[in-house]
């Protein structure tokens, strides 16, 4: 297939047509939805292993290979499992790639997935690094699932990751930054800090009639089902965080958070981002899980007219004092190859299109 000489990152169209190609093996047709604006959902397969450890299989070994040197026992996923907080397992990806020489690809958590403090990356025979598949890889690809909070219930078929698609490097440099927010005005800072990327700070100010920062994760709660929505009490799982005077928040070390950007972020249609946790250097904290911003994000073209971006917060070794406004990542951009055909939030099930704080999906609205 062709798909023009240009750098940037394949729309959704163009990943359909990588599958339609075989550059894209799927055990079986895609799922309605798991194909998004400018990624591609993964699927957990039939079998997973719990693992004494993670690892990654460096140049020339094939995974599979490293999970029976390390597996402690299989897991059936055909009928759905528990995955307990704590513990390291992984398992094969439904879909497996045959990409053409000069396609190389990058994976992240899917949103919710982040938010319910569930660590997951992709690993390919071969790889040397976790998330990054080389161009023109052909073989398998799993995934490595590590519950850092909450026991989650998974099946074969749920889907925690996803997958960028990209031809050479289409990432802006400080000059584009520059020159896109002056055009599509990407956050809402008058004055926004452009260096590698855009950056986004925290709102310790408060949201809603409560004024609430954010949430802490409850421990020793019960089981999130990947796959069901808008079920949960969150109440059962997470204690709400009120503004302080100060505007401050001390992470404390071990705890998970969820908080708000002080921006509203927009992803134009003929860009994507990502957000990349901020350099340690610092502070003692980052923002936990990086994540892909699909063209459409907080635009008015796709009913967005500006979202905040959730932050996943976790401090490290010590307590550190978060202040309001302090910039804790930064969303870096790159040129698609084309416009999507959809853009997210629109014809899509868009779960934080316009989104301020907000938990996963999972969970309905606090009461009270």
């Amino acid at each position: 297939m062709s798909l023009g000489q240009s750098a940037g990152i394949l729309p959704d169209h163009q990943i359909e047509a990588l599958a339609h190609a075989r550059a894209i093996v799927a055990a079986r047709p895609f799922a309605s939805g798991q194909v998004q604006p400018a990624s591609l959902d993964l699927r957990l397969g039939a079998k997973a292993w719990r693992l004494r450890a993670s690892f990654l299989p460096g140049l020339g070994r094939k995974v599979e290979d490293v999970i029976q040197r390390h597996a402690l026992h299989e897991i059936d996923l055909r009928q759905g499992a528990v995955l307990e907080a704590g513990t390291v397992y992984i398992a094969q990806l439904q879909e497996g790639l045959a990409l053409p020489p000069d396609i190389a690809g990058s994976t992240n958590p899917k949103s919710s997935t982040g938010r319910i403090d569930v660590f997951t990356r992709v690993i390919a025979d071969g790889a040397r690094m976790f998330d990054e598949i080389e161009a023109g890889y052909h073989g398998p690809l799993f995934a490595e699932i590590s519950p850092r909070t909450f026991p989650v219930l998974a099946r074969e078929g749920s889907r925690l990751s996803q997958m960028r698609l990209r031809r050479g490097d289409a990432r802006l440099d400080n000059a584009g930054h520059l020159a896109l927010h002056q055009r599509e005005a990407l956050v809402t800072s008058n004055t926004p800090s452009i260096h590698d990327g855009v950056g986004v700070s925290v709102d310790l100010s408060g949201f809603g009639a409560h004024a609430t920062i954010g949430y802490r994760a409850k421990r020793f709660t019960g089981l999130i089902d990947i796959d069901v929505v808008g079920q949960l009490d969150p109440a059962d799982f997470w204690e709400p965080m009120l503004a302080h005077s100060t505007r401050e928040l001390i992470l404390d070390p071990g705890e998970f958070y969820i908080l708000a950007s002080k921006e509203a972020v927009r992803v134009p249609p003929d860009h994507s981002a990502e957000m990349k946790p901020f350099d340690a250097g610092v502070g003692e904290f980052r923002v936990h899980y990086a994540g892909f911003f699909d063209p459409g994000f907080g635009a008015s073209e796709a009913g967005g007219a500006g979202a905040r971006a959730v932050l996943e917060v976790r401090s490290h070794d010590v307590p550190f004092v978060l202040e309001d406004g302090q910039m804790v990542g930064r969303l870096v951009y790159e040129r698609m190859l084309e416009r999507p055909q959809t853009l997210y939030g629109a014809g899509l099930s868009s779960n934080y299109q316009a989104q301020g704080l907000k938990l996963s999906k999972h969970f309905g609205v606090f009461q009270g």
